[in-house]
C-alpha cells in the first residue's frame, strides 16, 4: 500500500455479510462513556445521516474492527467489533493483533533511531558499509551521492519498489536478497535508484528492505529479534511482533485477512519486515504513541528518549520525518502518524505532537471496504472528543486565487489516475478527495496554500515554463519557492486515464495514458499495479467485460511485464475464454519461465 494511495479513498461497499456474527467487547478507563458512545453511534452515512459502527460495518461488509483512543497521555477507551476469522466466527478481542503493513516503517525507523542513540549504527554512514549479503548496483545517481540509512528511512534515497505482494503458507517465500535482486519468484523486482539521493522524496518500501538487510548483516540478527530486544519487550508490547505466521514466536491471537466477498485469505507473510512485516493491535500501538508523546514533552519514558522522538518526527521532506508522517493532523492538531494496508487487513495510528491525543485503529477487510470505514470512525472520534482547533496564520483568499485555482488537477508523479478536484465556496477553497468531509486549502500568505489535512503539503498555483500549463506546484523552504510541478490543471472536460476507464471509453483511456507517460520506473510500476488492481476490482464485481478491457490495456502499456499477461489470462479463464487464457499464460511464461502457476494453468487448459 503506497502512502499517497493509502490516502486516496476507494469508497466501495458490499452487501451485509455476517451481521449475526458481530460481537463486541470494550474496556473503559477514565474517559466519560458519553464521548465513546457519541463516537461509535454517529458514523457519517452521507446525506446528513449517521449510523452506528455495527450498522456501518454491516453495510460495507467489514468483518472486524478494533480501536484505542488516547486523551491526556492515557488510553481513554478501547472497543472491538466483529470476528477475526469468517470461517471460525471467533470474535475479535482487545488482545487480537493485525498485520500492520506499512505502519511497520514508522516502528522500524524508531528502532533504528534507538540503535543509533546506543552507538550500534550511524544513520549518516554509507549503508554499503553495513551490507554484506547484497550490494546496491552502482549507477550515475549512487556515484554522485552516497546513500545512507537516513536517506532510506526518510524515503529520499531514490530507491524504487513502492511496495510488495503478500505471501501465504504453502507458497514459496522469497529471501530478502531475492526481493532486492528481482529473483525467480513472482512479486519480486529488481531494485534500482533513479534520482540523486537526498534531492527528492518518493515513498519506497524497497529502501526499507535495504535498511533491513543492512541491519541484519551488521548485527547478525533478524530485525524481528532486534525490534523485540530494543523496543517491544522493554515497552511491554506483548501483542506486537515482527515474527511471521510460519515462524516460532508468532502470536496466537491474530486476525486473518479477508477478500471483498468476506472469504478468508489467510495470514499474510512478509519477509520484508521493515516496510510491512509487523503485527500489533490498537492497545499496544496506543502504548507506543503515548511513549512517543511523553518523550516529545520531556516526561519520563521507558524506552524512547526525547532525542529519538524528535529525530523521527522532524520533517525531512514532503511532511515525513524518519518513518513517521508528521503533518497529518488530528482535528487540525499537528501529529505523527502512519497507515498500512496489506491484502485484506490494515490500519492507521495517530498521535498529536502535544496535549496527548491519539487514535490507533485496525480492521480486517480489503482497502475498498476497510479504509472508508476507518476514516469515518476517525472523523467521528475527533468530532465527539472535540479535538479540532482553528488553524492560526490563515489569510483571506485573493480574488485572483478564487478565479484561477478552482478546477481539476491531475497528479503527474506516481498515480496519474488520480485527480484532485478543487472548488470555491464562501470565498474559501476545498477538495473532496481525501475523506468523508471536505478538506480545506488554507492561504498562509504570498499565494501559498496549505493542504493541512494531507501531510501538510504546501502548494502554489503557477505556470510551468516547461509546457506553459497551469499547475499546483509544491513549494519548500522558508522562502516558499516552487520545487516541483506535481498537479497539472485539466482543461474543460479532459479526463485522466482512470476516469476514461470508469466511463467505459477504453480508446480514450489508452490515449490519455500514453499522453501522460510515467517519468520513472517507480511511477510506471505504480501505474501497472493500479491498473491491475482496477481490473481485479471489476472482476470481483462480476463485470468481466470491463475487467478484460482494463487488463488488455495494461498489457498494451506494459508488454514486457509477465504479470500483466498472467492477470489477463486469469480473467479470460473466469469468462470461459480458455483459448485466450492459454495464449496469455504462454506469454507470461515466455517472459518469466519461473512462473509455476502459469505453467500449471497451461497444462490444465
Amino acid at each position: 500500500m503506497t502512502i499517497f494511495k493509502n490516502k486516496l479513498k476507494n469508497l466501495l461497499g458490499i452487501s451485509c455479510l455476517v451481521m449475526s456474527t458481530f460481537t463486541t467487547t470494550s474496556t473503559i478507563a477514565a474517559q466519560p462513556v458519553d464521548k465513546m458512545q457519541l463516537a461509535i453511534s454517529h458514523i457519517d452515512a452521507g446525506d446528513g445521516l449517521t449510523v452506528t459502527v455495527e450498522q456501518a460495518m454491516a453495510k460495507s461488509g467489514l468483518l472486524g474492527l478494533s480501536v484505542a483512543v488516547i486523551e491526556d497521555y492515557k488510553i481513554s477507551w478501547t472497543k472491538t467489533w466483529g470476528v477475526k476469522n469468517a470461517k471460525t466466527k471467533t470474535a475479535i478481542d482487545a488482545q487480537t493483533s493485525f498485520s500492520t503493513a506499512s505502519i511497520s516503517k514508522a516502528i522500524t525507523a524508531t528502532v533504528f533511531a534507538i540503535l543509533a542513540e546506543k552507538g550500534l549504527i550511524d544513520l549518516d554512514k554509507p549503508v554499503a558499509l553495513y551490507l554484506k549479503s547484497w550490494q546496491l548496483p552502482d549507477n550515475e545517481f549512487t556515484q554522485s551521492t552516497t546513500i545512507t540509512l537516513r536517506h532510506l528511512l526518510s524515503h529520499t534515497a531514490g530507491t524504487t519498489m513502492h511496495g510488495f505482494k503478500d505471501f501465504y503458507l504453502g507458497q514459496t517465500i522469497p529471501s530478502l536478497v531475492d526481493v532486492l535482486k528481482g529473483g525467480p519468484i513472482p512479486g519480486t523486482r529488481t531494485m534500482d535508484v533513479d534520482f540523486n539521493p537526498g534531492s527528492q522524496w518518493r515513498y519506497s518500501g524497497g529502501g526499507y528492505v535495504i535498511a533491513q538487510v543492512a541491519i541484519e548483516d551488521h548485527l547478525g540478527k533478524s530485525l524481528a529479534a532486534i525490534a523485540q530486544e530494543h523496543l517491544f519487550k522493554p515497552l511491554g508490547l506483548e501483542n506486537t511482533t515482527m515474527w511471521q505466521p510460519h515462524q516460532k514466536g508468532f502470536l496466537s491471537n491474530a486476525a486473518t485477512a479477508h477478500n471483498r466477498k468476506g472469504e478468508v485469505i489467510g495470514l499474510p507473510i512478509c519477509p520484508q519486515l521493515a516496510p510491512s512485516g509487523m503485527w500489533s493491535n490498537p492497545t499496544d500501538m496506543a502504548t507506543l504513541i503515548i511513549e512517543m508523546q511523553n518523550a516529545l514533552r520531556g516526561a519520563p519514558t521507558k524506552v524512547i528518549s526525547t532525542k529519538v522522538a524528535k529525530l523521527v518526527t522532524t520533517e525531512v521532506k514532503m511532511g515525513i520525518g524518519l518513518g513517521w508522517f508528521v503533518s497529518d493532523p488530528i482535528g487540525n492538531r499537528g501529529s505523527f502518524s502512519h497507515g498500512g494496508a496489506n491484502t485484506g487487513t490494515g490500519g492507521h495510528i495517530y498521535g498529536t505532537m502535544t496535549e496527548g491525543y491519539g487514535i490507533a485503529v485496525f480492521g480486517n477487510g480489503p482497502n475498498g471496504i476497510r479504509v472508508p470505514m476507518l476514516n469515518k470512525l476517525k472523523a467521528s472520534i475527533i468530532k465527539a472528543h472535540d479535538w479540532r482547533i482553528e488553524l492560526p496564520g490563515k489569510e483571506a483568499m485573493t480574488a485572483k486565487m478564487l478565479k484561477n485555482i478552482p478546477g481539476r488537477y491531475q497528479f503527474t508523479v506516481l498515480t496519474p489516475d488520480d485527480v484532485l478536484p478543487i472548488y470555491a465556496k464562501d470565498e474559501r477553497l476545498f477538495t473532496d478527495m481525501f475523506g468523508p468531509e471536505p478538506t480545506e486549502l488554507f492561504h498562509i500568505g504570498d499565494g501559498t496554500l496549505l493542504l493541512r489535512d494531507f501531510f501538510g503539503i504546501k502548494m502554489k498555483y503557477a505556470i510551468n515554463p516547461a509546457d506553459n500549463k497551469p499547475y499546483l506546484a509544491m513549494v519548500s523552504g522558508d522562502d516558499r519557492k516552487v520545487s516541483t510541478y506535481d498537479f497539472v490543471k485539466l482543461n474543460g472536460d479532459s479526463k485522466s486515464g482512470g476516469e476514461w476507464l470508469e466511463a467505459g471509453d477504453y480508446k480514450q483511456a489508452l490515449k490519455a495514458y500514453r499522453a501522460n507517460k510515467p517519468k520513472n520506473a517507480s511511477a510506471a510500476q505504480a501505474r501497472e499495479d493500479r491498473l491491475n488492481a482496477m481490473g481485479y476490482g471489476a472482476a470481483g464485481k462480476k463485470d468481466l467485460k470491463k475487467a478484460i478491457e482494463i487488463l488488455k490495456l495494461n498489457v498494451t502499456l506494459f508488454p514486457q511485464s509477465p504479470n500483466t499477461y498472467d492477470s489477463l489470462a486469469e480473467v479470460y479463464m473466469m469468462d470461459g475464454q480458455n483459448g485466450l487464457a492459454k495464449q496469455n499464460y504462454k506469454m507470461a511464461v515466455k517472459l518469466n519461465p519461473h512462473n509455476s502457476n502459469a505453467v500449471k494453468m497451461i497444462e490444465k487448459l
